[in-house]
């Protein structure tokens, strides 16, 4: 279907967009890469009822009677409930990063020139990538480069055998100083065609510069030098952001679905689900956090899950940050220091993970050179305990789990300043399925709760956040090699803002997907007879305002766009 719709995927909304950032689970024992030919596990459920549709929310849902009785060879073009990026009046300049069409893993390589009439000092950098891809096609992952800066780590939706088109649109303004000087651009979305996947992908990425005052952007992006980081000497803040992405074929696509060596299952890890992304400075342990749980748009053996509505972050992967500030005044020696990042639980020697690091930096314009000290480094143990019941229904739960402060200061031009850096992460799972994982599920949650403390030049200043994943699902082959998902997935955070001990802004971040699908196992694509019904509702409200929109597709029409507020 050609109805263009614009998707965002990162939160928009001024209110967040500074404090809420931070693979496909094998069907039952099939890899991602088999899920769309082949499946293994999921039932014969009864026929979805057709939603009510909204009426006037702009994209005209379809009307009940246009509802079909199952899957046709077209389908509404990806859409999510996620805010658009707000864009000011005003005068603006669009430069094109890339353009290519993607059949194999050769990458696109170009050039990119700063725009001519918009100055060098912008109030907002948008980008947008549209693509688009028809007939049959994975899902396939992807990154924009620019003088080696990754600004966007993407997924491609799959395609109907008539074609999608789709659109992802993210603010870029925290990587202003890439953007001021030519730069080489490097994208790929690493891609199979032949006589079986026939999808190309084609896409166009731009970047959009709005001129105006000057937002708020970090004075220097660096990345790493062979796992090296050499900072500016006067150094005030230093933030490292990791794309962190569980992918690139293997059990480590769906990390959260392997289970220790004792148990009989397809995914095996010695440590079981739980996994924690690190990071180092010279050794010592800087940052923890726990990954988002992605699922990629055939996950979970089903495509007809995520046809149009797809999960939360599939198509713009958040990176997570880490405030190394705590390190400043050892990284300002103007040394190369080593950083590096890794993913506990991943089996030693498994490929399978992605962690590319920018680092943001803001510089102390009235000092040459800022020194300080590491003052606290507390670390407790790490908690990671996977345990296996057998059975008919096989059973593994985990418990997992790591705490970590850290603070330092710095002699700023303005004074003494003080950063405080406590992380706490927990994770807790239970993982059911059947011998011959005709019955697969999993119950799981993620919490990742940080506080940022920065006392210095007045009154203390404190950001905490709390970040909670959910996943709820199960897959089932049943009778007739009926093969059912039904599964929900959760993205949460709560941030709030305060001064001096006093509560000064606050936001809530809401975002459900709801899906229950079901077709028919190794056949032909044409004799599936798929049905399926997916939501997404996602609400954000604070201090700032509130945001709340409603998705709902059925048998690949969308049914319902509601937005409230």
């Amino acid at each position: 279907m050609k109805r263009r719709i614009t998707m965002s995927m990162l939160a928009g909304a001024t209110l967040l967009a500074s404090t809420l950032l931070g693979t496909s689970p094998a069907q039952a024992a099939l890899p991602l890469a088999q899920a769309d030919s082949a499946a293994s596990a999921s039932a014969a459920r009864a026929p979805v009822q057709p939603a009510r549709a909204d009426v006037g929310s702009g994209d005209t849902p379809a009307q009940p009677a246009d509802i079909p009785a199952e899957f046709g060879t077209d389908w509404h073009d990806p859409v999510t409930a996620a805010p658009p990026v707000p864009k000011p009046a005003g005068k603006s300049c669009r430069v094109t990063l890339a353009e290519a069409q993607f059949r194999d893993f050769t990458p696109y390589r170009g050039s990119y020139t700063p725009p001519e009439r918009c100055g060098d000092r912008w109030s907002k950098v948008v980008l947008r990538l549209d693509g688009k891809v028809k007939g049959r096609q994975f899902d396939r992952l992807g990154y924009v480069h620019v003088g080696g800066v990754e600004i966007l780590r993407t997924s491609t939706p799959q395609p109907s055998p008539d074609g999608i088109e789709w659109s992802v649109e993210k603010d870029v303004t925290r990587y202003s100083d890439t953007f001021r000087g030519s730069r080489d651009v490097e994208m790929l979305i690493g891609n199979v065609v032949d006589d079986t996947y026939t999808g190309v992908i084609d896409v166009k990425v731009t970047l959009t510069f709005y001129a105006g005052r000057q937002a708020p952007a970090p004075d220097r992006v660096l990345t790493l030098k062979d796992n090296t980081l050499t900072t500016p000497r006067n150094s005030e803040r230093i933030v490292a952001e990791v794309y962190a992405t569980g992918s690139g074929g293997g059990c480590e696509e769906y990390w959260y679905l392997t289970v220790p060596d004792s148990a009989p299952y397809s995914c095996q890890a010695a440590g079981g689900p739980y996994r924690e992304v690190q990071i180092k400075v010279d050794g010592r342990l800087a940052g923890i956090a726990a990954p988002f749980p992605t699922v990629w748009t055939g996950g979970w053996s089903n495509p007809f899950l995520w046809y149009v509505v797809p999960g939360p972050r599939a198509m713009d992967i958040k990176p997570i940050e880490y405030d190394l500030t705590p390190f400043a005044g050892i990284l300002n020696d103007g040394r190369p220091h080593r950083v590096e990042v890794s993913v506990v639980g991943v089996p030693e020697g498994q490929s399978g993970w992605s962690t590319p690091v920018n680092v943001l930096v803001d510089q102390d314009t009235g000092s040459t050179q800022v020194g300080g000290k590491l003052t606290t480094h507390r670390s407790a143990d790490l908690v990671n305990s996977s345990t296996y019941t057998p059975g008919t229904e096989h059973r593994v739960a985990t418990e997992g789990g790591h705490r970590l402060t850290v603070a330092g200061y710095v002699d700023t031009s303005h004074g003494r300043v003080t950063t405080t850096v406590s992380r706490a992460l927990a994770n807790t799972s239970t993982h059911r399925w059947t011998d011959g994982e005709t019955v697969d599920a999993l119950d799981a949650t993620w919490a990742d709760e940080e506080s940022v403390t920065v006392d210095g030049r007045g009154p203390a200043r404190t950001t905490h956040t709390r970040r909670t994943y959910t996943m709820d699902g199960t897959t089932t082959l049943g009778a007739g090699d009926r093969l059912r998902t039904a599964l929900t997935l959760g993205d949460r955070a709560a941030v709030t803002h305060a001064r001096d001990g006093r509560r000064t802004a606050w936001t809530r971040l809401d975002d459900t997907y709801t899906g229950d699908a079901t077709y028919t196992a190794n056949v032909p694509r044409d004799q599936r007879h798929a049905v399926g019904k997916t939501s997404e509702r996602y609400r954000i409200r604070g201090s700032s305002g509130c945001y709340d929109r409603s998705l709902t597709a059925v048998q690949g029409l969308l049914t319902r766009d509601h937005r409230g507020c």
